[in-house]
């Protein structure tokens, strides 16, 4: 019995430590991440380190809405570069694509004969 006891506080303190980290880290990086002075900064970061427990749940209970805000700007952001990413890799057309088009723009007499040799000879290029 004394032994699943011990098992049992090992993984309850495990499992506190754990998710004191993942807390500590994730105010750190929201710390390091806002717009707030050098000197708040430092403040802050001498209070978690003075006091950790108390200083970090006073950082949620002040900052938490605005972690969370930047936390989504930061998102949003990643996910707009991602999908800027990947419609240039994969919005550029084959040359017959644009082959094609300048042949329709020159049978609709949109551009001239001429023109549509200067994008053909890009297109191979």
């Amino acid at each position: 019995m004394e032994l699943l006891g011990n098992l049992f506080w090992t993984m309850f303190v495990i499992f506190f430590f754990v998710v004191y980290f993942m807390a500590l880290f994730s105010i750190f990086g929201d710390l390091f991440r806002s717009d707030m002075s050098g000197w708040s900064k430092a403040g802050w970061t001498l209070f978690i380190f003075a006091i950790p427990l108390i200083a970090m749940l006073i950082y949620l209970i002040v900052h938490g809405r605005k972690m969370g805000e930047r936390a989504a700007a930061d998102a949003a952001k990643q996910q707009e570069a991602m999908d800027s990413y990947i419609r240039d890799a994969a919005g550029s057309s084959s040359s017959a694509d644009e082959i094609a088009k300048a042949k329709d723009l020159l049978d609709r007499g949109a551009i001239s004969q001429e023109e549509f040799d200067a994008i053909k000879a890009k297109a191979l290029a």
